[in-house]
């Protein structure tokens, strides 16, 4: 018998609609631990159903399913779910913003996807386009009142949250999938404003993380998912997070100073990361899967598996739920 694998500090996407050989050969990979889905992989929620059953039957051991389902510009899978505003609009709605967490959250753990990288913990300077109605409000209280609500209903279905981009990505204008942004701010101008919500958060057990491919060159001269200063220094240490640290994708433009992708594998996870992303580049994710030796480590691995997601009933059964329409006929009036 197989001895079952643990789970890899390496998260991989997928081709299309379903398993190809090629897909199944590298998340049955040692190194493999997580998938995350986008668009191209998403045709309803029966396909959807069917696609996570067979990642998971693939792997000989856990493996986290995860998708950007925060709302707005960023929802991976729209057809047969809930449309969700930008998280924006619940500075007029604060009401609504806890039971859109929910049933985000529950729409997802039916079909059997086990988080949302979600909230968004940015706070918006009005600069940054990227960030831009994805973040929860310009002041630092607000966005992290309303994220702490979001989070709590994520929470309530049964669903782990990752609060993103340590230590904050709303000061800047260039978008780090396309270039390596800069903020040179001091560390106590982004201490009093920035990490305000990730302070919340991390107070009430936020799940997971994932850093910014910004440089904070006040700080370190290294992006803040390569730097041990802000992983282990200020997150882990002075910040006392203790969940899983996700890196932002590998392939991101934010990424490419670091070297190839072995070496920005390599680096991150020396940082302090506990997975790292490789996306819409097969090729890389080849390699980094190949070239990354890991060694056992029970508390990287007791991190990630408490993102594990509980399911709670089926989407039907949940449609029936005067609750959930409810939910769906405000937020539906949000988004018109």
């Amino acid at each position: 018998m197989n001895k079952t694998l643990p789970i890899g500090p390496v998260m991989i996407d997928i081709e299309g609609l379903e398993l190809s050989s090629y897909d199944k050969e590298k998340i049955a990979h040692p190194n493999t631990g997580a998938v995350i889905l986008f668009t191209r992989n998403y045709h309803d929620r029966n396909q959807i159903t069917e696609l996570t059953g067979q990642i998971k039957s693939t792997r000989n051991g856990h493996i986290l399913i995860a998708v950007d389902q925060e709302g707005g510009r960023v929802q991976r899978f729209q057809k047969e779910f809930t449309r969700l505003p930008p998280v924006v609009c619940y500075l007029d709605h604060p009401e609504l913003t806890q039971s859109a967490g929910w049933l985000m959250a529950s729409e997802l753990l039916t079909v059997g996807i086990d988080f949302s990288f979600a909230p968004v913990l940015d706070v918006d300077y009005g600069i940054s386009e990227i960030i831009g109605d994805r973040s929860f409000s310009p002041d630092p209280e607000q966005t992290a009142e309303l994220a702490s609500l979001f989070r709590k209903g994520m929470n309530q279905a049964g669903m782990s949250a990752v609060g993103k981009h340590f230590p904050g990505h709303g000061a800047i204008a260039l978008d780090s999938h396309l270039a390596l942004p800069v903020d040179e701010r001091c560390l106590d101008e982004i201490q009093n404003k920035d990490l305000i919500p990730f302070k919340k958060l991390i107070a009430e057990g936020l799940e997971g993380i994932m850093p910014a491919h910004v440089i904070y060159p006040k700080v370190d001269d290294k992006p803040a998912g390569f730097s041990k200063i802000w992983i282990v220094q200020i997150l882990r240490q002075q910040l006392g997070f203790d969940g899983a640290v996700f890196s932002d994708d590998l392939s991101m433009e934010g990424a490419a100073g670091i070297g190839d992708f072995t070496d920005r594998g390599k680096l991150a996870l020396e940082a302090g990361c506990d997975m790292i992303l490789v996306c819409n580049n097969p090729e890389a994710a080849e390699q980094v899967l190949e070239t990354i030796a890991i060694q056992p480590n029970s508390i990287r691995e007791s991190r990630l598996l408490n993102m594990l997601g509980k399911i709670h009933g089926d989407f039907d059964g949940l449609c029936k739920t005067q609750k959930w329409q409810e939910i769906t006929s405000q937020l539906n009036l949000m988004t018109a």
